[in-house]
């Protein structure tokens, strides 16, 4: 008997709070891909403020990822940045 797989929705955030490096990165390259699939244009990233390795990380790897168009720091109202707000190209 085939296996049938649901699509679980896919929400336009990512928290990354308590990961390590390498364990954020990986979750977030199947998170842009995933957003994108699901037809995302804008998604929030949340990495926290801490010491900035993780943000810094974060947005280094967002600057060379094929489907970012572009990001930036949050506003005050959306985290400032402790998020960065990630817009997919559209192809």
């Amino acid at each position: 008997m085939a296996k049938t797989y649901r699509h679980q929705p896919i929400s336009n955030e990512l928290d990354l709070h308590a990961l390590t490096v390498d364990e954020a990165l990986m979750k977030l390259d199947r998170y842009l891909h995933d957003s994108f699939r699901s037809g995302y244009y804008t998604v929030r990233i949340v990495h926290g403020k801490g010491t900035g390795t993780l943000r810094n990380a974060v947005r280094q790897y967002l600057e060379g990822h094929s489907l970012v168009k572009s990001f930036r720091w949050g506003e005050p109202h959306e985290g400032g940045i402790g998020v960065t707000v990630v817009e997919l190209a559209a192809e």
